[in-house]
């Protein structure tokens, strides 16, 4: 394996941290409240972005999301390119794509998904229409459309005009909503086996957006650390403090690995489910202990409500609990391991029958 960036992938990832770092500052975020920065967002789109992903993949979203974590900027950038851009790339009829895709890559058109699927939520008729409610959809006030998974894991693509969607709030200000399908018209996306790649899709760039989240948090930590001084000496020189910041470096690691394997190994075409679910398994525990290390290690300012870094601990909180949790996650690996085990001594078992009856066997 190779995670080392194409030149195209380390563009999208330059010019990202650029927009991010020059429109995300902390005095935008407050006066944005629990909105979505327009602006920041027309200038995303406008640079080619949310197209970009087409062309370099999974890979190259994350590391776009690494930077939009770093200054937790308030854009439904991963819910529209993984459940529009992604979603409708791989598993959208060629009508599907020529007609939506030109809309999301412009930012006219934002997709969100209803995700992760609730068996009994949302019911879906013969003639594709579907009833039922989801009570959080993040960035539901911002889409134009929502993937939405039924009851038996098939997908639908539902415009939000055609169904309710009431505002909800959360810790993180992701525009959330409460989605209300009444007999809603729907049109059904993908096959069988779409529901399970856009859930391990979209479970490897939010890891790659908390390993974001987590590095910004870290990089304020280690800041205030070095210039506040207590005794005479930066904070920074007490070995509790060094051992501290350590832990969460490490553990930003953890998930930025993991997360940049699950990529790379769906943009190979390869078997990426387990890994996709060791990426979450990581964005949930160690995204958690890193948020709370940073605010942690900014004293009394961490408790502020203003102070930057809390914001990057509700966004990391409500990363954490996002498409499963930390034993969720664990359990749902661990019967994926073993069907995936059990599937292969199930391919093996024909080829050693017949090399035990000696068919195959050159004369």
């Amino acid at each position: 394996m190779d995670f080392t960036p194409t030149e195209e992938q380390s563009a999208v990832r330059e010019l990202a941290g650029q927009i991010f770092g020059d429109l995300s500052t902390h005095e935008r975020l407050a006066a944005a409240g629990t909105g979505t920065d327009a602006e920041l967002w027309k200038a995303l789109c406008g640079a080619g972005l949310v197209a970009a992903v087409e062309e370099v993949g999974l890979l190259g979203l994350v590391l776009a999301l690494e930077e939009q974590g770093r200054t937790t900027a308030q854009v439904p950038f991963a819910a529209s390119c993984v459940y529009g851009v992604l979603a409708l790339t791989a598993h959208g009829t060629a009508e599907q794509r020529e007609r939506l895709l030109p809309t999301l890559r412009e930012g006219s058109a934002v997709a969100t998904g209803a995700f992760p699927a609730s068996g009994g939520r949302v019911r879906a008729t013969a003639e594709g229409e579907l009833t039922g409610v989801v009570p959080l959809v993040p960035w539901l006030r911002d889409a134009t459309h929502v993937l939405v998974p039924d009851e038996e894991r098939r997908l639908w693509l539902v415009r939000v005009a055609d169904a309710g969607a009431e505002a909800v709030e959360t810790t993180a200000p992701w525009s959330a909503g409460r989605l209300t399908l009444d007999g809603t018209p729907a049109e059904r996306v993908g096959g069988a086996e779409a529901y399970e790649d856009v859930l391990a899709t979209a479970r490897t760039a939010f890891a790659g957006l908390q390993a974001g989240v987590c590095a910004g948090s870290l990089a304020r930590a280690v800041r205030h650390t070095t210039t506040r001084e207590q005794f005479g000496r930066p904070l920074s020189t007490n070995q509790g403090v060094l051992l501290r910041a350590a832990d969460a470096y490490m553990d930003t690691e953890a998930i930025r690995v993991t997360s940049y394997e699950a990529a790379w190994r769906r943009d190979e075409g390869l078997r990426y489910g387990t890994h996709a679910l060791t990426a979450a398994w990581w964005a949930s525990e160690a995204g958690t202990r890193v948020v709370h290390a940073g605010q942690h290690l900014h004293g009394g300012l961490g408790a502020d409500l203003e102070h930057p870094v809390h914001r990057h601990f509700l966004w990391g909180r409500q990363l954490d609990a996002y498409l499963g949790c930390g034993g969720e996650l664990l359990a749902e690996l661990g019967e994926l391991i073993v069907t995936e085990k059990l599937a292969e001594a199930a391919e093996a078992r024909p080829s050693a029958e017949g090399a035990d009856r000696g068919e195959g066997v050159g004369a």
